[in-house]
């Protein structure tokens, strides 16, 4: 369970701090995962063509 606490009635600040923990716990894309059954081929090539970009993204020249 994710906490903020609010100081000095500073709401906005505080529901800021808290969708950056949330963001980075990793809920959000979790949930768009789930939200719909992927076969595990699919998966599979998904991860697969995710690692090719990377790989391109990172190549030093």
């Amino acid at each position: 369970m994710t906490k903020v606490v609010v100081t000095n009635g500073n709401i906005d600040g505080a529901l800021k701090k808290f969708k950056v923990k949330v963001a980075r716990s990793g809920v959000p894309s979790e949930l768009k995962k789930r939200k719909h059954y992927e076969k595990p081929g699919v998966k599979r090539r998904e991860a697969k063509k995710e690692m090719i970009r990377n790989a391109r993204k990172h190549r030093n020249y």
